[in-house]
C-alpha cells in the first residue's frame, strides 16, 4: 500500500476497476455498495471517489458523470490488488494438446500459439520472436470491444504489426523474466492506443528466443490474461527439446 492511498480507497478502487472491465461504462457510487459489499455509505463512496481523483488514481469523461480509472489506478491495481487466477484444469490441458501437436515445426508452432492466446483471451495475441517472425491472430476479436470502434486505433494495432523493428524495440522494453509485463496506454509508445494495453511475457528454447504477447482495451481481464499468457509462454519453452 503506497502512503497516499488508503485500505478503504483501495477496496473502493478495486471495485470500481471490476465494474469498470465488465460494463465498459465509467461508474458511479450508486450500486457500488452493494453489488461489492462496501460496509461504507454511498456518501462516504462519493467522497473517496473524489479523493482518488484529487489524487490522480481516477479520472471523470466529460460526458459522464462517473469515474474510469487513469493510467496510476491501473499501475497501482496491477502492482497491488491483482490476485491472478490459477487456470482451470481443462483450459491448460487444451493449451498443451495445442501447441504439442505442431511441436516439430516451428513457424507452425508459433502460430498455434498465436491462436491460443487470441482463443484463450478474446482479443488480439501474436508472437515475435528475436530473428523477426511475427506471427498474429484474433484481430477481429478487437471489435468485440467499442475501444477498437475507432478506426484510427485499429490502424495503430494492426500497423503495429507491420513495424518489425519498431515491434521488437517496445516488447524488449519488458522485463526478461518469468512474470507477464502490461504496457498500459502511452507506454505502449503508438499513436491512437492510449486506451489500450499489451501482456509481454518472454520465452527461451536455447535456441530461439522471442515474446508472446496479448494486445487489448486496458480493461483487459488480467485475473485470468496474465496467467494465460505466462503459460503459452512457458509451453513454447519446454518444447524447446523438439528443435
Amino acid at each position: 500500500m503506497t502512503d497516499d492511498i488508503s485500505p478503504r480507497q483501495a477496496e473502493l478502487l478495486e471495485a470500481i476497476i471490476k465494474e469498470y472491465i465488465e460494463t465498459a461504462e465509467a461508474v458511479g457510487s450508486a450500486n457500488l455498495v452493494q453489488k461489492y459489499g462496501l460496509e461504507v455509505s454511498p456518501a462516504t463512496v462519493r467522497n473517496e471517489m473524489a479523493e482518488l481523483a484529487s489524487k490522480g488514481y481516477l479520472e471523470q469523461p466529460h460526458t459522464s458523470a462517473g469515474r474510469i480509472p487513469s493510467a496510476l489506478g491501473w499501475r497501482y491495481y496491477l502492482t497491488n490488488l491483482l490476485k491472478p487466477e490459477d487456470l482451470p484444469i481443462l483450459q491448460e490441458v487444451a493449451l498443451k494438446q495445442r501447441l504439442w501437436q505442431e511441436r516439430f515445426e516451428f513457424p507452425k508452432l508459433l502460430r498455434a500459439a498465436a491462436q491460443a492466446l487470441a482463443e484463450s483471451t478474446s482479443v488480439m495475441g501474436f508472437v515475435h520472436t528475436n530473428d523477426g517472425q511475427v506471427f498474429s491472430a484474433g484481430a477481429s476479436n478487437l471489435l468485440a470491444h467499442n475501444e477498437f470502434f475507432d478506426i484510427e486505433v485499429m490502424r495503430g494495432v494492426l500497423g503495429l504489426l507491420d513495424r518489425n523493428e519498431e515491434l521488437a524495440q517496445m516488447v524488449g522494453r519488458a522485463p526478461d523474466d518469468a512474470d507477464p509485463h502490461v504496457f498500459l496506454g502511452k507506454e505502449i509508445e503508438v499513436s491512437g492506443l492510449a486506451g489500450c494495453a499489451l501482456v509481454v511475457a518472454h520465452f527461451n528454447t536455447g535456441k530461439h528466443q522471442g515474446v508472446v504477447a496479448v494486445i487489448g482495451p486496458t480493461r483487459m481481464a488480467y485475473a485470468k490474461v496474465l496467467p494465460t499468457v505466462k503459460q503459452v509462454s512457458a509451453l513454447l519453452s519446454d518444447l524447446s527439446s523438439a528443435w
